[in-house]
């Protein structure tokens, strides 16, 4: 086996497998080389500070390619001023390498409008706040919406939410105050609804029930009735009731007698004004009474009474039974009752009561 692998045929195809290789290996290095350009480097050039337009002018004279990339912007440099190029000026790069240039934009980034319309005004002007948008003036306009943001303006035109305007952008916007009281209401009868719509809403009203006669909703069908009346005054924002039909309102006079007894109250002038008189009650204050001081009595002293001594007398053979013996001359007389003396502030002697003698 040495001996055929020693050969000179094997040897010489072994000699012509290594010169290929070696061959395809320096042809291939030599390629790349060439389509690489190697060796062959271009210094970047420094167009910092430069505007956008001859930057790029003096890269395409360079050979290199490059991109460009919008930065916020900030209002110290120029607009379309290039800040910074990357890789940085001086470095060697291919021919052909592209650069990127950051570059300040003409103006601020545009943003979108938030909806804010018919919020309340402190939120709403909150919010624009946070979003980059300046409120200039502050315009204040009738509406029922009160202390509400009706409309936003941008060099006088309305801007709808989600229009998109460049930050820090200077906006109006509309507030409004309140409805606006005893309005005249106007007269619609005759009109067809669509231009009565019209006349409602000019007149800052809303259209209330519209009532077809024949159950339609024919726009071109004549007023014959309205509540409120004309000349009526109400409030801004007060819906106005309409009847209509496609009949003119003198052929419906029975219809509208009818809506007359049931929407426009009579009121009885023959009746005397009732009169009202205000009474004024002055509150009346007692001068206040002094306690009367209380009034001591002095405790009685016990009266020592005396028992009258009585007298018995021999019974008389005529009267039997029992007698009430007769008291002393002390005793007081008839029809006449004595009061014995007694000491000032003393209660009056008791009067003594006779004894019981039994007579056998």
């Amino acid at each position: 086996m040495l001996k055929s692998l020693f050969n000179w045929k094997v040897l010489l195809n072994l000699v012509i497998a290594i010169g290929i290789f070696v061959g395809l290996v320096w042809l291939t290095f030599r390629w790349l080389e060439y389509h690489t350009n190697h060796g062959q480097e271009i210094p970047v050039p420094n167009v910092v500070n430069k505007s956008v337009h001859d930057a790029i002018k003096i890269l395409d004279d360079t050979g290199l390619e490059y991109e460009v990339d919008s930065a916020n912007y900030d209002p110290k440099y120029r607009p379309f001023q290039v800040l910074q190029i990357y890789p940085a000026p001086g470095s060697r790069v291919k021919d052909g390498r592209t650069v990127r240039l950051k570059v300040n934009p003409r103006t601020w980034a545009q943003i979108a409008v938030p909806d804010v319309i018919n919020k309340y005004s402190g939120l709403a002007f909150q919010r624009l706040d946070q979003v980059g948008l300046k409120i200039g003036d502050t315009i204040y306009e009738p509406s029922i919406q009160k202390d509400a943001l009706l409309r936003i303006l941008y060099k006088g035109n309305a801007v709808n939410p989600g229009t998109r305007l460049p930050r820090f952008s200077i906006i109006d916007v509309v507030v409004g105050t309140g409805p606006m009281r005893n309005i005249s209401i106007p007269n619609v009868v005759g009109l067809s609804v669509k231009e009565a719509r019209a006349v409602i809403t000019k007149g800052m009203f809303e259209v209330g029930l519209v009532e077809h006669e024949d159950g339609s909703n024919d726009e071109s069908d004549i007023i014959y009735y309205q509540d409120p009346a004309a000349g009526d005054v109400r409030d801004q924002g007060m819906q106005i009731d309409l009847w209509a039909s496609k009949r003119t309102p003198a052929e419906l006079r029975a219809k509208v007698e009818q809506l007359n007894s049931i929407y426009r109250m009579k009121v009885d002038t023959s009746l005397p004004p009732v009169r009202y008189e205000e009474v004024h009650n002055e509150p009346s204050f007692d001068p206040p009474v002094a306690p009367a001081p209380k009034r001591e009595t002095p405790k009685p002293e016990p009266v020592k009474t005396e028992t009258p001594k009585t007298q018995t007398t021999a019974p008389k053979s005529t009267v039997s039974g029992t007698e009430k013996p007769k008291a002393s001359s002390s005793s007081p007389a008839t029809g006449s009752t004595a009061k014995p003396a007694a000491s000032t502030g003393q209660q009056p002697a008791q009067k003594p009561k006779a004894k019981k003698v039994v007579v056998e």
